[in-house]
């Protein structure tokens, strides 16, 4: 057993990179990980130095889902009011991406999909397999999924409980990239570089906005869209937004 801690995380340049880190049980998530990725997703979002966060995994894989050794020992995987994972039922307010080497299935495909982007490597392989072991996906897939793909192939995926790869995933729009075999944290760098790039009040309320309208009704989603929105049109960022276009200069953010 490994001395390290089962979730490390490094800041670079205003991401926080947080890996899974127990390959030895690839990437398992038991209590000790479910209880990291919620401390790290806790650290992201209060340090005004952190814009993104990148969740990824040792090993050349990105995670096999919950432990079952521990949870047959009575363990449990949930983590507070973050749910599964520490990250399935509420995630971070600033950007996550999921980077995935060699595969992201069960509860590792349920972390992943709690993450705003997908980037993954060529080849891997993502999919709900519990039903293979009389469990249900309960840790988001079967309601993330409907959502984001069309519904006979959710139904495959659950009902078969037969992986894809990342290639399929990219075709229904679930992975934004794939990257080569090794490379996904690094392709997840580049769209984090393209984030930071942008006004952090316009960001943190464009993520709000796009998971919070599922559940507006048409009568009321330009209300609840204003009360987000509203208070970065008025903001110093969005003037200086203006300016830097204006003078065709670089924008220096400050977050208000």
């Amino acid at each position: 057993m490994s001395d390290q801690p089962t979730v490390l995380t490094e800041r670079r340049d205003g991401v926080l990179v947080i890996t899974l880190n127990r390959p030895e049980v690839r990437n398992a998530v038991n209590a000790a990980v479910a209880e990291g990725i919620a401390k790290a997703l806790d650290d992201l979002d209060a340090d005004d130095a952190l814009a993104v966060g990148v969740l990824t995994g040792a090993g050349g894989f990105f995670c096999a889902g919950m432990d079952l050794g521990a949870f047959v020992k009575g363990e449990s995987p949930w983590y507070g009011d973050r749910g599964f994972a520490g990250i399935a039922q509420r995630g971070a307010r600033k950007p996550l991406i999921a980077a995935i080497e060699g595969f992201a299935v069960a509860g590792g495909f349920e972390v992943a999909l709690a993450c705003d982007l997908i980037v993954a490597a060529e080849g891997a392989k993502m999919g709900i397999p519990e039903v293979k072991r009389s469990l249900v996906a309960a840790g988001g897939a079967l309601l993330h999924l409907p959502k984001r793909m069309p519904y006979h192939a959710v139904m495959e995926l659950a009902l078969t409980g037969d992986p894809w790869p990342a290639e399929r995933f990219q075709e229904l729009g679930v992975v934004n990239r794939i990257a080569p075999k090794g490379g996904a944290l690094e392709a997840a760098f580049d769209l984090a570089a393209a984030i930071l790039k942008n006004g952090p009040l316009a960001v943190a309320a464009s993520k709000e906005i796009v998971q919070r309208q599922f559940d507006w009704s048409s009568d009321e989603q330009w209300d609840r869209q204003g009360a987000i929105s509203g208070s970065v049109f008025t903001s110093e960022d969005a003037k200086e937004g203006a300016s830097a276009f204006k003078e065709k200069r670089d924008p220096v953010w400050q977050g208000r």
